[in-house]
Order: C-alpha cells, then structure tokens, then sequence
C-alpha cells in the first residue's frame, strides 16, 4: 500500500481491497473513536488497547510508512526516467484489480451497473483535472492530508495524484526525502495530523456504506479503478506543459498507441503481463 500511494494515479486502497483486508482496515480506523480517546485520558491504557485493533494498525502503517519513506525518491526516479515501463507495471496491476474486485459483487443488477458507471465517470474526471498552484501555508498542507488520505483509502483514486491536482505532491516527496529538519518534520506533523482526521471520518462513511451497501459500493469502487485507467496507460504525447511552484508539470496530455514494435515494446508488454499476474496471485493467496 504503500509503494502504491507514492504513484500518482495508483491506490493503495486498491491493494488493500484485492488483498481481502479492506474492510478489516475500515474496522480498525473506525476503532479509534471518542470512547478511545476517554479512556487514553483517565490512562485506562489497558480498556484502551483492548478496544483499540493494535497489532492490526501497527503492523500495516509502519509497513506503509517505512515504504513512503524509503520508495518516495526511487518512484520520483522512476517515473522521470522511465515512465513508459513503470506505468506499464502498474497499467497491469490496475487491470488485474478490476478484475479481481468486480467478481467480488455477488450480482451485477441495473443498479450496481450505475454505479459501476458513476464511479468511473468521476475517476475519469478527477484523473483528468490539471494541476493547481497553491499556497504553502500549514493550514493548506493540513487540508491536502485531509482530501490524501481519502483518496489513499478510495481504490482507483490515488493519494498521490490528489495531492499532485493540488500542487503538494512535489512538496510534500521533497518533504520526506529529508524529513529530519525542523521545519520538514513540523510539516510532516501538520500533515499528518490532516491525514488522521481525514482517515477518522472518511473510514466512517466507507464502512456505513459496506454495511448497508456492499455490492452498490464494490460497483462503485470497481467503477473508480477502471476510470483511473486512463491515466495509467504507458503511452501518452505531452501537448501542455507549464511552470508550478518551480517545477515542470504536463498540464494536457492525451493517449496515444505505441510507436512502434520493438524491444521497448515488448518490455512494457512483459511488465503488463508480470503486474496482471502478480495481483492474482496476491488475489489467491489473500483467500487461502
């Protein structure tokens, strides 16, 4: 999850959904409540930690941090200096979690086919917003962890990307190559004190919507993936590019096919292929 949330436009929310422990995470965010937070005040740390889904929580966010932390400059890498094959591993990924997530609706009806659409529909469109200029103040980069990180845990919208959309997403990789100064580690507090609101409530309104829901919110989440796949595909031409915070961005692309067939080609092929392959495997293993 957390290599993915470093890509703008891939999940990691899409990785917890294929690996079967998303809605265990939507459980163990939503125990972190106003109930907890009395007990941690009269110090019943004991009542807290037994409502509190400890080993859960510790386990999979220090696997996401110390990944954002050490694969953050390596994406960054990555995509300047090859993106065509990068993408291409992640465009299979995606691929296979479609898949993969769809045939988890117990019945494609009307109903669960609009929302299918619905979720596809505003993933297109996000995907295809142009980056913003905006400010650096603090409370700036609260709000950009507070929309991050619900786009981090909304399969198909990709935390990153969101943050790119509002112009934080070289910030904030800049942020966490060297995230022991002062005034980057007051930052990063700042921000992930909006990340933990934001996860707090959205989690929330995800697992109402589970429980009251289930099959109209996977169509919805499926929806969300296969919109993003737009963005995601190797090949694109550049038609716009533009200067924002000192920095060159693509302000309009469009997709086109391949040039030509060649070893390039066949490279990014392979990578599609290993990505699909790799998230059923990941998929199966998940059930056994």
């Amino acid at each position: 999850m957390g290599a993915a949330d470093t890509v703008p436009g891939v999940s990691g929310g899409t990785i917890a959904l294929i690996t079967g422990i998303y809605e265990d995470l939507l459980s163990a965010i939503k125990s972190v409540d106003a109930r907890l937070v009395k007990r941690l005040v009269i110090f019943d740390l004991k009542g807290a930690l037994a409502e509190l889904h400890i080993r859960f929580i510790l386990s999979l966010f220090l696997g996401i941090g110390i990944s954002i932390l050490s694969l953050a400059q390596l994406m960054s890498y990555l995509l300047s200096h090859h993106p065509v094959p990068t993408w291409s591993l992640f465009f299979g990924l995606i691929a296979a979690s479609i898949w993969a997530v769809g045939r988890q609706v117990e019945k494609w009806t009307p109903g669960t086919g609009i929302s299918f659409l619905a979720g596809t529909v505003a993933a297109f469109i996000i995907v295809n917003l142009v980056p913003a200029t905006t400010p650096e103040d603090l409370w700036f980069i609260f709000l950009s962890g507070v929309f991050a990180i619900c786009a981090m845990i909304l399969p198909g919208i990709s935390g990153a990307f969101i943050l790119l959309i509002l112009g934080k997403y070289e910030f904030i990789i800049a942020t966490l190559k060297n995230p022991f100064t002062a005034q980057h580690l007051g930052i990063i507090a700042i921000f992930g004190a909006g990340c933990a609101v934001g996860l707090a409530g959205f989690s929330r309104v995800l697992k109402f919507l589970f429980a009251s829901y289930h099959n109209l919110t996977l169509a919805l989440l499926t929806g969300l993936m296969f919109g993003s796949m737009w963005k995601v595909w190797p090949w694109k031409e550049t038609l716009k590019t533009g200067i924002i915070n000192g920095k060159l961005h693509v302000l309009k692309e469009h997709n086109i096919l391949p040039a030509a067939f060649d070893a390039d080609l066949c490279l990014a092929l392979l990578l599609i292929v290993i990505g699909f392959v790799a998230v059923i495997c990941l998929e199966r293993l998940s059930r056994d």
